[in-house]
């Protein structure tokens, strides 16, 4: 496998203070932690976006924003970011029912859905995520990405691992999945934003899948079936598999680079920590589950309030936006000691990094075995990896995109 991708295209796609991702904060570069916990320690609900409530004044896009015409809030302690997953009867995914907008995209994908419905499309994909799948995703597609962008950086003594290494793995694992040839996998990441682009790379593959499958994710999803409720066996329409593979795009390859990064730049600045994982690699999971817990990539996420309800001592209206900052609840000392410090000695315990209750990040074990196989190949195969001390070193920006600034390294 060669790469062959246009290195100054992925870090235009991939800058958080880029054009992409501004819309997001990404040119946020404060430490928001300290205003969040003086407001996880003022209320456990505030009305107001988390931006808002953090000090940032301009309007921001994400899930659940902007909707100017209804009431916001934001939660900040851990349990009652968790009351809310736990409760999608009261807290829906989704302002509208699924299929609106009639429209290929996230919009009519299993991120809104709910109840039976979003049960009944879930199960038909899940089996490809689960963890005894991880190995699946790895011998196909990610081991294979992993080492053919380290062969391309081994020889140089340097390099920039954010952009050029972190976030090249998710984009290539899952355009591969889907049978995208490797020079076409950035024109499918640039077009995520226009749908009608990604259809027209996806429905050929789609076509040929139907007609002979092979062992990639849309021979699964050309074959997956379900009995809806009159008993009637369906298989999903190209145009519900053009939607998911949208949301597994969004998804995948703009979180897992990150977090991957995070994960990275937190080790590479504890030097000792970083030594102690190369020495036992049974601790790069724990490493990487703290990274997730002290630092997730996305550290909010919203849902849309059905009926007016009393919310941990704040009245919600039917129509409100509830914004749960996922960033403060894993970092609320009611759970954890120390929050504020990553260690990965500590106990083991659930955060929300990747959601909970039913919409759980469907991803989750496939980004653990990017960033597993990703992080571990570059300890086996870059000796002495360590910060470049003569560039500016890393640092996490970003507001509901977090991430970090390029990682430069140098190794022997």
């Amino acid at each position: 496998m060669t790469t062959t991708l246009d290195i100054s295209r992925v870090r235009e796609l991939f800058d958080l203070r880029g054009s992409f991702l501004v819309q997001t904060g990404g040119g946020y570069s404060d430490d928001p932690y300290p205003a969040w916990h003086r407001l996880r320690e003022q209320a456990p609900v505030h009305a107001g976006t988390v931006h808002e409530l953090t000090g940032v004044a301009e309007p921001l896009v994400f899930q659940g924003l902007p909707h100017p015409d209804r009431p916001h809030f934001a939660a900040f302690g851990y349990e009652v970011c968790s009351a809310a997953y736990r409760d999608p009867v009261t807290f829906a995914s989704s302002p509208d029912a699924v299929g609106a907008t009639g429209a290929i995209g996230t919009d009519s994908s299993m991120l809104v859905m709910g109840g039976a419905q979003h049960r009944r499309y879930r199960g038909l994909v899940q089996p490809s995520f689960v963890p005894a799948k991880a190995q699946w995703w790895i011998r196909n597609w990610i081991e294979e990405t992993v080492h053919a962008l380290i062969d391309e950086i081994a020889g140089h003594g340097r390099a920039e691992l954010n952009v050029d290494f972190c976030a090249a793995i998710p984009v290539l694992t899952i355009t591969g999945s889907f049978g995208v040839p490797v020079a076409q996998a950035l024109d499918i990441r640039a077009a995520l934003r226009r749908p009608g682009a990604v259809v027209e790379i996806l429905a050929p593959i789609v076509a040929a899948r139907r007609e002979q499958p092979a062992d990639d994710l849309i021979s699964v999803l050309v074959q997956a079936e379900y009995t809806d409720d009159d008993g009637v066996t369906h298989r999903l329409s190209d145009d519900e598999i053009y939607s998911f593979s949208v949301l597994l795009l969004t998804a995948g390859s703009g979180t897992t680079w990150k977090q991957m990064g995070i994960t990275l730049t937190a080790l590479l600045q504890r030097p000792e920590v970083l030594r102690a994982v190369h020495a036992d690699r049974r601790l790069l999971r724990p490493a990487i589950e703290e990274a997730l817990r002290w630092s997730p990539t996305d550290p909010m996420f919203s849902r849309f309030v059905t009926a007016d309800t009393e919310f941990h001592g704040t009245r919600l209206p039917a129509g409100a936006v509830l914004h749960l900052c996922l960033g403060a609840a894993n970092r609320d000392p009611d759970r954890w000691d120390r929050p504020d410090e990553y260690d990965i000695t500590r106990p083991p315990k659930p955060s929300l990094a990747f959601g909970s209750g039913p919409h759980t990040c469907l991803g989750m074990h496939v980004a653990r075995a990017e960033m597993l196989t990703g992080i571990g190949a570059l300890l086996d195969r870059l000796p002495n990896l360590r910060l470049d001390p003569d560039a500016e070193p890393p640092r996490l920006i970003g507001m509901y995109e977090r991430g970090a600034t390029a990682i430069p390294v140098r190794f022997d």
